[in-house]
């Protein structure tokens, strides 16, 4: 424990005492542990920290018993009636089940091929060293300390509690349209088995003119047009057409409404929702089993598919067409603006995702470690996809004649369902193979998101509502979701998905962000933040963090969201601007996730004890009385602790 080596790591870690003003004036190397009760009498114990990150022994005596608190997985932190993982590895591979998603698939690429290709990848690491790694870490701190879930957190701001219930319906929202991308895919999943795939023909009663993506003699111009007669007739491939008219069966205005749930879709959609619902059957202690497949599948498919790409003509041109850098992009704020918004999403920070999953660790987990593998894998996982899918592409731009590989591309989800199937028809060799390993691959990865925030909705209504069983809450979220996502999965659907993901995620979520950020790292405080980590994990961190937390990760968050306001534009949906009503109604949930800050507030004012208004605003800006560990023993440590200095 005391070797080099561990020692070496150590101050890796940020165990060494950088001087904040407000720090407790503890040696670096050393780790004041309080006195325990026994009895409920005050006592002394040795306690010793090896400092290293792999042991926290802690002789606690109480009813003349003694218990070892180990800063591993076979700890038992006696938080009996809260559910745990099973093991350690479960917790990190739901992590990685969560984040690595479908955003990673087909809006890294996109997004990465549209802003300077190679050279965004710069400005993407040196946010997420400033945004994803810190914030994630941060939330893993958090909720593992306190095991609390994303709403009850705020315990260490009362008066904050408004930015877990935001966060709770923000994430709600993105869970009911997310099951219905779900649908679809289980859709091109099932067609796939076909003898011919249904989107490399064209079908005689689609009108306006089609191009037969299985047929690889045909030559489709860049700009999706043809010269007949001197007369240019607009063409699209079967491909999009079957996506836009068989799957979708999109309309194009939601002037006269939105129309009936296609049935096929329903079922789909209550079949994506009966899967989650089975993995959360028992909570965590069933979705931790699922992790294992959740999380490492992709990564079998993706290879699979990688090696098929490069040994298609035309992949290493796509290949080199994704990574080759534009260097003019690269101080242009756009680029910034999506490499934030990137990462940001990509993570699921500032959701409450990470701080619900975390809060189930026993209490010396080491998050740190999880923390930087998590982020780490998620930006390997985003370039690894980016390959791959622009190598295919890359190959179809050859079929079809083309040497520009972007004009292949489509943006956002028809890079998933149009562009890739049209690619995947034009293999010789199975190529329903090849689809079925794709939509297999996007649906395990959506599943694995959608059983994360599922969960986070779970946890607050357990924290709240202790009796109801994790059956119980999970029937009536699927339930739920069902009804609300038949919305999206009407011939009006992408309308209105684009409109709620606009106003009742992305908007609302950067703001929420915002909000945790202040609540950490200024409301509760920086400094009392990493005592807590202090007393729970046994390291001081370091300046890097400290900044972070306090100064450049809010700072950096509060420029998007102006930069968001400043360059905000009426919401269209590929050309279609929407009717009033529809503007009113997006504002009106992006309002009501907003006001959760001053309702809760207010509240959280009114409840508290105090003899007057300004001494009851006070307390409702500082810690409840109950806040810490949610074991009792380690509470009174914990207490004894925070009060010596």
């Amino acid at each position: 424990m005391a070797s080099d080596s561990a020692r070496g790591k150590a101050n890796m870690e940020g165990r060494e005492n950088n001087g904040f003003v407000g720090d407790s004036p503890s040696i670096p190397g050393q780790f004041r542990w309080s006195t325990v009760i026994e009895n409920d009498v005050p006592g002394h114990s040795d306690r010793r920290n090896s400092r290293s990150g792999d042991s926290v022994e802690t002789q606690t005596v109480t009813n003349s018993s003694t218990t070892s608190l180990e800063n591993n997985d076979d700890e038992d932190d006696n938080s009996k009636g809260r559910d745990q993982w099973g093991k350690g590895i479960e917790f990190l591979m739901s992590c990685i089940a969560m984040s690595v998603g479908l955003g990673n698939v087909w809006r890294f690429p996109f997004i990465a091929l549209e802003n300077g290709g190679g050279a965004f990848v710069i400005p993407y690491i040196i946010v997420l060293l400033l945004v994803g790694k810190p914030v994630y870490y941060m939330e893993m701190i958090i909720g593992q300390f306190s095991s609390r879930g994303s709403v009850k957190v705020y315990d260490c701001a009362p008066a904050m509690r408004g930015v877990g219930y935001g966060q709770v319906l923000s994430i709600a929202i993105v869970s009911t349209y997310y099951a219905s991308l779900m649908a679809t895919t289980l859709k091109y999943l099932f067609e796939s088995f076909q003898k011919i795939l249904p989107w490399a023909t064209c079908d005689a009663s689609w009108t306006g003119h089609c191009i037969p993506s299985g047929n690889s003699t045909l030559q489709r111009p860049m700009n999706g047009s043809i010269v007949s007669n001197s007369t240019i007739v607009q063409m699209s491939s079967s491909a999009e057409l079957y996506y836009k008219r068989v799957v979708l069966k999109e309309i194009d205005n939601i002037d006269d409404g939105i129309g009936l749930p296609d049935w096929q879709l329903t079922l789909f959609l209550c079949l994506s929702w009966s899967i989650v619902l089975l993995i959360l059957i028992k909570g965590v202690r069933s979705a931790g089993k699922v992790s294992y497949f959740l999380a490492l599948f992709p990564y079998v498919v993706i290879t699979i598919l990688l090696v098929r790409a490069c040994t298609l003509p035309g992949a290493i041109n796509g290949i080199i067409y994704f990574l080759k850098p534009q260097w003019d992009k690269i101080l242009d704020p756009k680029v910034w603006y999506a490499a934030v918004t990137q990462c940001f999403f990509s993570l699921s920070i500032c959701f409450g995702n990470i701080i619900m999953y975390s809060s189930y660790n026993k209490f010396r987990h080491n998050v740190h470690r999880d923390a930087t593998i998590v982020t780490t894998i998620d930006t390997f996982t985003s370039l690894l996809a980016g390959c791959t899918i622009f190598g295919i592409l890359g190959h179809l731009a050859h079929v079809v004649g083309s040497k520009d590989v972007g004009s292949v591309v489509k943006p956002g989800a028809g890079l998933a369902f149009i562009s890739y199937p049209e690619a995947i028809a034009k293999f010789d060799v199975i190529p329903q193979a090849f689809s079925v390993l794709f939509f297999l691959m996007l649906f395990v990865l959506g599943i694995g998101s959608n059983v994360a925030m599922t969960s986070c909705v779970m946890t607050v209504i357990r924290d709240q509502f202790p009796k109801v069983k994790n059956w119980q809450a999970a029937t009536v979220i699927a339930i739920c979701g069902v009804a609300l996502g038949s919305v999206y999965v009407t011939p009006g659907g992408q309308y209105i998905l684009t409109l709620v993901d606009h106003f009742g995620a992305s908007f609302i979520a950067l703001v929420l962000a915002i909000a945790e950020l202040i609540t950490i790292g200024w409301i509760y405080g920086v400094d009392r933040f990493c005592k807590d980590v202090e007393f729970m994990l046994g390291i001081r961190p370091n300046l890097y963090w400290r900044l972070c937390w306090k100064w450049i990760t809010p700072l950096l968050m509060s420029v998007i969201l102006v930069y968001n306001l400043v360059t905000l534009e009426p919401l269209t949906y590929q050309g279609y601007v929407y009717p009033t009503i529809a503007y009113d109604f997006g504002w009106s949930i992006a309002a009501f996730g907003l006001l959760q800050l001053p309702i809760w507030g207010i509240y959280a004012i009114v409840k508290q004890d105090g003899k007057n208004l300004t001494e009851k605003i006070m307390n409702a800006f500082r810690p409840s009385k109950n806040w810490g560990p949610i074991d009792a023993n380690l509470n009174q440590e914990y207490k004894k602790f925070i009060n010596e200095d």
